[in-house]
């Protein structure tokens, strides 16, 4: 052999290496040890104006190599997506000289540096700057409300496990503002805060809202740990609440513990931010939850019931995500990838009991509760992604997708183990109703699943073996198998055994329910999903075009925009009555704009509007009252 030939051969048996094994990072792996000393962390939150975080930390340190990480992989987030493009400015020195640093090529939430001889700890300043407009990210600072998501703030040291590495911070506020958080506060001088020193899990799981506007509402007075609901607000009007509104949270703590039997944290702290500026958000924590909505949480009452079950949700959580978490979840620090296998209980059975408590609460009436159930029953029945991809699959998409916007949600499909996974737990806990002779439910198997070790912070990680085998406690049946034929099955249709087994049955009418009016008077749209197969925005915006379905069928996507109905300018009373008409036998013509592109489109279509509801099954026993009533 030549030596080209040689030289070649080696070149492409060297490639070919490379191909077969990924590039090597070279970062430290973590080991359960202490990390040496007390990080200090202090946090500048007072330039509102331009929305800029400002950090100076504190890291003891020993010369030689070092590796420090920026959280990747955020919990609650169920993805790789820790926001490190807004992470700026970074600089480190050591006795007072600079310190250079270099990424990894590989692992890029990484940093590279050494410690020069003589060095005991290392200066680091940066800042994290919050998104401007909601196009580059979550608003997390408005002139009259901000949060501190620790995650986004903080750099750690690689090779230890979070648990063991200290951290002690600091924050700086805007003048006069209040706070709240779970955290431990040592002092408040002024408007710097200081905090006790938590370990490195315990901070990042423990967020903190601030703002000019200000109420704190006692959840639970006299109880044996404080629940506290925190309220943020862009004016002092939008804080008001009526004592009726305050009691219908309190029940929700009282029928928590009814139901769960436990709690798992030292005082609970609800973060809710009201606001039409401040990123909107419902993120799980263990001794608190982020919240966000509109300003009439509490001003416009009657009209919000369509987005009071986010508290009860994440208040579930404490117990369900928190305290009790699926094993793949079992991670030593923020930079090791998360099994989310068993997502559809994380959050689809998370999700159930947030609509059954907010109805055993009275935050959400029982009628509110079954509509939902009906419009969430409905959109899932019409999901014609389920054909290639089983749910158990979308448990990925936080990390193939990142909850980014999709063409094609309906075919792709996008996180359904939330409110598919609803459906599943509404069948099995129907069905242990059956077969006890309504003796046993699912509230039984929630207080032998989460009511365990009760005060513990400590988390307990289960299987899908441990889910089967409390299930097979509860009541005996086959429930492996049942739950892997719904998980891994593709219908046809969603899974509604529950509902007829509550004696309930999914019809549509041509009026929406309450729910439906609110749904769609809060994100603004026309939704003719059941009819025409999309939705049309006030503008005339196409989105959610039913893959298959009437207008996929015309050839429309969710990039066009509807001009004109029957000749006339569209707005969205034309269209509802132009499907009104079309049933009489008069065609529904539409002006479509896509692009530079004009088009006519004919919808031939005859089915009049039809919008989702619930209707009772004559002569079946009623299990759904039961299930939304307070427990006593």
């Amino acid at each position: 052999m030549t030596a080209s030939k040689f030289a070649s051969s080696v070149s492409a048996a060297a490639l070919a290496l490379a191909l077969a094994f990924p590039a090597h990072a070279d970062v430290p792996a973590p080991v359960d040890q202490p990390y040496p000393g007390t990080i200090v962390l202090n946090v500048d939150a007072t330039d509102l104006s331009q929305q800029v975080f400002r950090m100076h930390m504190t890291i003891p340190v020993k010369p030689g190599p070092l590796t420090l990480l920026y959280p990747q992989w955020l919990p609650a987030n169920h993805g790789p997506n820790g926001p490190i493009t807004q992470l700026a400015g970074l600089k480190f020195t050591a006795n007072g000289k600079p310190v250079e640093w270099k990424r990894d090529p590989v692992h890029v939430y990484a940093f590279h540096l050494t410690v020069p001889e003589g060095a005991t700890s290392l200066e680091a300043e940066y800042q994290y700057l919050s998104p401007l407009e909601p196009g580059q990210g979550r608003i997390t600072m408005t002139d009259d409300i901000l949060g501190v998501q620790w995650i986004s703030t903080t750099l750690y040291p690689a090779g230890y496990v979070a648990r063991g590495i200290n951290v002690q911070a600091n924050l700086k506020l805007p003048a006069g503002w209040q706070y709240a958080t779970a955290l431990e506060t040592d002092n408040r001088a002024g408007d710097d805060v200081h905090f006790k020193a938590s370990d490195l899990e315990t901070l990042m799981d423990s967020p903190l809202f601030a703002g000019r506007y200000s109420k704190r509402f006692d959840l639970d007075p006299g109880g044996k740990v404080p629940v506290r609901l925190n309220v943020f607000a862009d004016s002092p009007e939008s804080l008001e609440a009526k004592p009726e509104q305050i009691a219908a949270h309190r029940a929700l703590v009282q029928q928590a513990y009814k139901l769960y039997g436990s709690y798992h944290y030292d005082h609970y702290d609800f973060l809710l931010s009201l606001s039409d500026e401040f990123g909107g958000i419902g993120r799980e924590h263990h001794q608190s939850s982020e919240n966000g909505v509109k300003p009439g949480y509490f001003t416009d009452w009657a009209k919000s019931e369509a987005g009071r079950e986010l508290l009860p949700h994440e208040f579930t959580h404490s117990w369900n995500g928190k305290f009790r978490r699926p094993a793949g979840q079992d991670v030593p620090n923020f930079n090791t990838p998360m099994d989310n296998e068993l997502l559809w209980v994380y959050e689809g059975q998370t999700q159930y009991w947030g609509n059954v408590l907010a109805a055993r609460s009275g935050l959400v009436s029982v009628t509110g509760a079954r509509d939902a159930l009906a419009a969430s029953a409905a959109r899932y029945d019409s999901v014609a992604g389920r054909a290639w991809r089983a749910v158990q699959d979308t448990v990925y998409d936080p990390i193939l997708n990142a909850r980014r916007g999709l063409g094609w949600p309906n075919w792709q499909r996008s996180e359904d183990y939330y409110v598919e996974g609803m459906l599943i737990w509404l069948d099995v806990d129907t069905r242990i109703r059956e077969l006890s002779g309504d003796k046993r439910s699912l509230d039984d198997f929630a207080r032998a699943f989460y009511g365990v070790n009760n005060g513990s912070h400590l988390p307990a990680f289960y299987t899908f073996d441990d889910v089967v085998a409390t299930l097979q406690k509860i009541q005996p049946y086959d429930w492996a198998p049942f739950l892997r034929a719904k998980l891994d099955g593709h219908g046809p249709g969603a899974p509604l055994d529950g509902l007829a087994r509550a004696g309930w049955k999914l019809v549509y009418t041509d009026t929406p329910t309450d729910y439906l009016k609110a749904v769609d008077d809060r994100n603004k749209v026309l939704d003719l999903t059941y009819s025409l197969g999309f939705t049309v925005a006030q503008d005339g915006a196409v989105r959610n075009v039913v893959w298959d379905g009437l207008g996929f069928r015309a050839g429309l996507a969710a990039n066009a925009t509807v001009m004109a109905v029957n000749d006339r300018v569209y707005k969205p009373e034309l269209l509802k009555a132009a499907i009104k008409d079309a049933k009489d036998g008069k065609p529904i013509r539409i002006l479509v704009k896509k692009g530079n592109v004009l088009r006519t489109i004919s919808l031939d279509y005859r089915g009049g509007l039809r919008y989702p509801r619930l209707e009772r099954i004559e002569g079946t026993k009623d299990r759904l009252t039961p299930i939304f009533s307070a427990l006593k």
